[in-house]
C-alpha cells in the first residue's frame, strides 16, 4: 500500500518516519504517568503496535497525530493498574524536627520520577517548542496532573499542552468534541485548586537560575549552613523522596541540610537540568573514600531565591543522565 504526504511508504519505512517522534512521546507519556522508567516502556509499546499496524494506516491523519492517538491510549490502558504517583508534599503534614531520623524510605513507592532533560530535548528543537515542552514537564504541574482523572488528563495534555483541536481530540479518544470540552473545562478547574501558584509561578532569567544552582552546589560541597540560609526563601519547603518525610520553611529546611551535608568533601554536585527546571547530580562519600551515586535533587527557584529542593534519592537516575555510577573529586 502506498500514501500520500507525510504517511508515504512502506512498513519498512515506518521507523525512519516514526523516530523524529521518540522524544515528544516520551514527554507525553511522561506527563500522563509521571514516571520516566514506565514512559519508557510505553513509548516502546506505542513504536510496536504502530509498526504492526502502520501497513493499514491511511493517512487520513498525519503521523505524528496517529502516534499519539495510540500513545494516549496505551497510557490510559496502563492507567487502569496504577495510582497516582505522588511526592511526599502530597501524603501528609510536614515534618517538624529537622534532627529526627527521617521516616523508612520506600524505593518501590508510588513515587513521582523526574525527567532527564537530555532525554526530551533535540538538539535542533524549535526554541519556542523547548520553552513550551520545558513549562509542561515542570515537577509542580506533573505532579498536579497526577490528581486529575485519566481521561481528563489526557484531553488536558492534548488540548493545552499539545494544542490538538477539540474534534482531533475528540476522534484520538473514540468520544464526541462536547464531552472533550467538558472534560477539559473541569480539568482546568481541579488544576486550578491543586496547583500550588508559587511553584508553578515564571522562572527567574537563566542568569539568576545559574546563580542559585551553582550556590546550591557550593553549599553542599562546603557544607555552608549559612550559604543555605542565604539561598532559600523563608517558604522555602524541601522533599525528599523515597521517604515520605519532608519540610516546610527554611527554619526546618536550613537545619535539616546543614546536617545531611555533612563534612566538606562529603558531596560532589554536578549541575543539570531535569524538569525543565535546574538540577543537581549528588555523588556522596563513602567509608572507603568513593563517592558514588546518590540521586537528583531538582530546583524550583525564584528570583528571591529557592523556593522548593526535590532531592530524589534513586541512584539509577544518573545513568540516565549520561554519567558514572562514581566520581572523582577535582585535584
Amino acid at each position: 500500500m502506498t500514501r500520500t504526504g507525510e504517511a508515504a511508504g512502506t512498513v519498512e519505512d515506518f521507523a525512519t518516519l516514526a523516530e523524529p517522534f521518540r522524544s515528544e512521546l516520551l514527554a507525553h507519556c511522561y506527563r500522563m504517568l509521571g514516571s520516566v522508567d514506565e514512559a519508557e516502556d510505553l513509548v516502546q509499546e506505542t513504536f510496536l503496535r504502530a509498526w504492526r499496524a502502520y501497513d493499514r494506516f491511511e493517512g487520513r491523519s498525519s503521523l505524528r497525530t496517529w502516534l499519539y492517538q495510540i500513545a494516549t491510549n496505551v497510557c490510559l490502558t496502563a492507567l487502569r493498574r496504577a495510582g497516582r504517583r505522588v511526592l511526599p508534599s502530597g501524603l501528609g503534614a510536614p515534618g517538624e524536627d529537622p534532627f529526627a531520623p527521617p521516616e523508612t524510605a520506600d524505593p518501590h513507592g508510588p513515587w513521582l520520577q523526574p525527567l532527564p532533560d537530555a532525554l526530551v530535548t533535540a538538539a535542533a528543537q524549535d526554541p519556542a517548542a523547548v520553552v513550551v515542552s520545558r513549562e509542561s514537564l515542570r515537577l509542580a504541574l506533573i505532579a498536579c496532573l497526577q490528581y486529575l482523572p485519566p481521561r481528563q488528563r489526557a484531553v488536558l495534555i492534548l488540548r493545552d499542552v499539545l494544542a490538538f483541536p477539540a474534534p482531533e481530540v475528540a476522534r484520538m479518544l473514540g468520544t464526541t468534541t462536547a464531552a472533550v470540552k467538558s472534560s477539559l473545562q473541569r480539568a482546568r478547574a481541579r488544576l486550578e485548586e491543586v496547583g500550588p501558584a508559587a511553584d508553578l509561578a515564571a522562572e527567574p532569567s537563566g542568569r539568576r537560575q545559574r546563580e542559585l544552582l551553582e550556590g546550591y552546589v557550593a553549599a553542599f560541597e562546603n557544607s555552608d549552613a549559612a550559604a543555605f540560609e542565604r539561598l532559600l526563601r523563608q517558604d522555602a519547603a524541601l522533599e525528599m523522596p523515597p521517604t515520605p518525610t519532608w519540610f516546610s520553611g527554611r527554619a526546618t529546611c536550613v537545619p535539616f541540610l546543614a546536617s545531611a551535608a555533612g563534612s566538606p568533601g562529603d558531596w560532589l554536585m554536578v549541575p543539570t537540568t531535569a524538569n525543565g527546571q535546574p538540577a543537581a547530580a549528588a555523588y556522596r562519600r563513602g567509608p572507603d573514600g568513593v563517592h558514588r551515586a546518590f540521586g537528583l535533587a531538582v530546583l524550583t527557584v525564584t528570583e528571591a531565591g529557592i523556593s522548593r529542593i526535590v532531592a530524589f534519592g534513586f541512584p539509577g537516575i544518573l545513568t540516565r543522565l549520561g554519567l558514572p555510577e562514581t566520581r572523582t573529586p577535582p585535584r
